[in-house]
C-alpha cells in the first residue's frame, strides 16, 4: 500500500494517518451511522445510492487500514521474540530468487584437535567469570529505573465549532453537519436541502425562510429555533427536540397533507404553523 493510498484511507475515514486500530474501529462506526441508506426515505433514491456509495467507501477503508494495522502489530511481536539456533537458512536475493547457505559441523578430527586450546580458553573464561562476580558481589545492587510509560495517542480532532456563525443565504445543500453545534447560527435563507442534521444543535438558531427539504434532522436539538416561513417539506424530524421553536408559516405539506416525519418529536411550547401553540 503506497502512501498516497494510506493517507486516503486514513481521510475517508476522517482520522489522523498513523490512528490506532480502536480509534479506526470507532470511526468506522460513527460514519457508518449516519451514512447509512436505511436511514434515508424510500422515494430520495438519488441521495440513497450517494449513501451506498459512501458506506462502500467506508468499508474499504476500515478493512485496508484493519489489514495494515493487524500485519503491522504481527510483525513487531515476531521481531521482538528470540530467534531459535539453526544450522541452515535461506536467504532471498532482490531479485526474488532463494540462495540457500548451510551451516556444517566441523569433522571430529578437528574437534579433537582443537580440544586443547578450548580447554584453556574456557578456563580463561572462568577466570574472568570469577573475578567479575566479586566484583559485583562488592558492589551495592543498582535498582533498576521504571519502565518510561508510553506517550497516549493523541484522540482524533473534533469538528469545529460553528455555534453563532453567519450562514445567511448559504448554499449548504447535501452537506453533512451531523453532531455539529450550530447553536444561535445565522441561517436565513440558506439552503439545507437533502442536508444531514443528525444529533445538530440548532437551539436558538435562526433558519427563517430557510430551504430545509428533504433534510435530515433526527434527534437534532431545534429549542427556541427560528423557523418562521421554512420549506420543512419531505424534512425528517422523528426525535427532534422543538420545545419553544417557532414554526410560524412554515411549509409542513401540501394542502391538508402533512409532509414531515415527526415520530417522538417533542413539541411542547412550540408554536406551530398556524399560529397556535403545542401544549
Amino acid at each position: 500500500m503506497t502512501p498516497s493510498e494510506l493517507n486516503y484511507y486514513y481521510k475517508v475515514l476522517d482520522l489522523k494517518p498513523g490512528a490506532s486500530l480502536e480509534l479506526v474501529d470507532q470511526a468506522y462506526k460513527d460514519l457508518a451511522f449516519i451514512w447509512h441508506p436505511d436511514r434515508i426515505p424510500e422515494e430520495n433514491q438519488r441521495l440513497k445510492k450517494i449513501a451506498e456509495e459512501k458506506l462502500k467507501e467506508i468499508n474499504q477503508a476500515r478493512e485496508k487500514l484493519r489489514s495494515l494495522l493487524r500485519q503491522s502489530g504481527s510483525n513487531s511481536t515476531q521481531r521482538s521474540s528470540t530467534v531459535p539456533r539453526s544450522e541452515s537458512y535461506s536467504k532471498s536475493t532482490s531479485n526474488g530468487a532463494g540462495n540457500s547457505y548451510t551451516y556444517q559441523k566441523p569433522p571430529s578430527n578437528y574437534q579433537s584437535s582443537t580440544y586443547q586450546s578450548s580447554t584453556y580458553q574456557s578456563r580463561g573464561k572462568d577466570h574472568e567469570n570469577n573475578n567479575f562476580q566479586r566484583q559485583q558481589a562488592s558492589q551495592p545492587p543498582v535498582t533498576p529505573k521504571p519502565p518510561t510509560p508510553p506517550a497516549p495517542t493523541p484522540p482524533p480532532a473534533r469538528p469545529t465549532e460553528l455555534s453563532g456563525l453567519s450562514f445567511k443565504g448559504a448554499d449548504l445543500k447535501e452537506r453533512d453537519f451531523s453532531s455539529r453545534n450550530l447553536s444561535g447560527a445565522d441561517l436565513t435563507e440558506a439552503d439545507l436541502s437533502d442536508a444531514f442534521l443528525h444529533k445538530v444543535n440548532l437551539s436558538g438558531a435562526c433558519l427563517y425562510k430557510a430551504n430545509l427539504f428533504r433534510a435530515n434532522f433526527l434527534q437534532a436539538n431545534l429549542t427556541y429555533a427560528n423557523l418562521k416561513e421554512a420549506n420543512l417539506i419531505g424534512a425528517d424530524l422523528s426525535g427532534a427536540d422543538l420545545r419553544c421553536a417557532d414554526l410560524t408559516g412554515a411549509k409542513v405539506g401540501i394542502g391538508d397533507k402533512i409532509m414531515v416525519k415527526l415520530t417522538g418529536a417533542k413539541l411542547a411550547g412550540a408554536i406551530l404553523p398556524d399560529g397556535s401553540v403545542h401544549l
